[in-house]
């Protein structure tokens, strides 16, 4: 079904690839940063917000927005490709998202101060991307092929797992130590921990050279051109804006339904999310490593669905709570491994902080969309639906994908296909 879009694009070849690749483990902690500001958002902050009477639309709403900054980031990631040091660019980005969680959390968390945590929490979101970015330079240039899938995974287990230290650390200690700050200190300093780690990768390289400026933002567009009018790269497009595996289901909101206390949710949506959102990302890039990433992503998606609608089912207990929303998170991890080695087959090196979130800032699009919808549906229809829609709109989404997949197939394509089909003729 997603064959096209595992295929290498059709541009120029990129500049040779140096000879020592990096250890893929490098990754996780790079991607650290970025996961700590969305889970102190999505979690710490939800719960907060959510003791505090806001509804669970008003706090879909906040972490929705942040979600927004990501699709947006595609316009600020040209500069990251032609101007500076990549690694300076992870440092300031890093720096953005600890000064500006250490800010929230001195605030109160109540309707009075929603203005400027939401202000606070977009420029979190906004400095993220530059951690993202410049993570996305190196492991574009410096993985080699056949462990694009290790090295995805490696990457989104730290995406996951400081989606759960900024969650639930951040929530453990905003709920028992008596000084706020510290929430925010302890977590702007593994931020900061985390910039040390750019020493183990390579330096970056330019992928052009211009004689001015405008050249080099006309050769970064020429080559995400490349990229978008290849079939491997708009079909890699089109499914990035698909509902699948999006991992909106706002589970601190909601938590008081199954009785989950502050500590259960800090443990199970913050610190054991996060590690089993790892876990899912490592086995989803082994898995992509041996298989089709584009067929992986949709079944991971579909199995997250699945197990949305298990949970509907069962009994309002902890004990459900638990099992279900590990589960969730777990296969997740796995989508966003499958997601990130999809890219890496589509854009190659040139470009890569441009190529790869033009892919990513797409992608965010039903990430941002799905967290909105979820909480108008548990306002408007109540939980069960919100978690029935968790399947629905990806299995359709995934049917028109094969659809449109098998309708737009090169002829010759279609030829091996229905030869491999039919098999040798009787005589040959």
């Amino acid at each position: 079904m997603t064959d096209a879009v595992d295929a290498a694009p059709a541009a120029a070849p990129p500049p040779p690839r140096r000879a020592s690749a990096p250890p893929s483990a490098i990754f996780l902690p790079l991607f650290v940063p970025f996961g700590i500001s969305g889970g102190y958002v999505s979690v710490t902050l939800a719960f907060q917000l959510s003791r505090a009477g806001l509804s669970t639309l008003e706090i879909t709403t906040i972490i929705a927005a942040t979600v927004w900054v990501q699709t947006w980031k595609v316009l600020w990631a040209p500069v990251i490709d032609t101007i500076g040091n990549p690694k300076l660019w992870y440092g300031a980005g890093a720096a953005g998202v600890g000064a500006t969680i250490l800010a929230m959390s001195v605030l109160p968390a109540n309707a009075r101060s929603v203005p400027l945590i939401m202000t606070l929490a977009l420029l979190s979101s906004a400095a993220s991307t530059l951690v993202s970015m410049s993570s996305e330079i190196f492991l574009a240039q410096s993985v080699p092929p056949e462990l694009r899938g290790r090295a995805s995974g490696w990457a989104q287990a730290g995406n996951g797992g400081g989606n759960g230290v900024g969650g639930g650390l951040g929530l453990v200690l905003a709920e028992h130590v008596a000084q706020p700050w510290v929430s925010g200190g302890v977590l702007a300093l593994v931020c900061l921990a985390c910039w040390g780690c750019v020493r183990l990768v390579p330096a970056a390289r330019r992928t052009r050279a211009m004689p001015s400026y405008l050249a080099e933002l006309r050769g970064v567009v020429r080559d995400v051109w490349e990229v978008a009018r290849s079939r491997a790269g708009y079909l890699a497009l089109i499914l990035m804006v698909l509902p699948i595996a999006s991992g909106a289901a706002p589970w601190s909101a909601i938590a008081g339904e199954w009785r989950a206390g502050a500590d259960l949710v800090a443990l199970v949506n913050g610190v054991g999310g996060g590690l089993a959102a790892a876990a899912g990302a490592l086995i989803g890039g082994y898995v992509c490593d041996r298989t089709s990433p584009g067929r992986a992503y949709c079944a991971f998606g579909l199995v997250v669905g699945a197990i949305a609608v298990g949970m509907a089912w069962c009994p309002r207990s902890p004990a459900t709570f638990i099992v279900f929303t590990l589960a969730y998170s777990a296969v997740v991890g796995c989508g966003f491994a499958a997601y990130c080695a999809i890219v890496l087959q589509a854009i190659g090196q040139r470009s890569a902080a441009t190529n790869f979130n033009l892919m990513a800032a797409i992608s965010n699009v039903p990430i941002a969309v799905m967290t909105s919808f979820d909480g108008w549906v548990h306002d408007r229809f109540g939980t069960n639906a919100m978690l029935y829609g968790e399947l629905a709109l990806p299995a359709v989404a995934i049917a028109l994908f094969a659809v449109f997949v098998a309708a737009t197939r090169p002829a010759a394509a279609v030829q091996r296909a229905a030869a491999q089909a039919v098999g040798p003729s009787v005589g040959s």
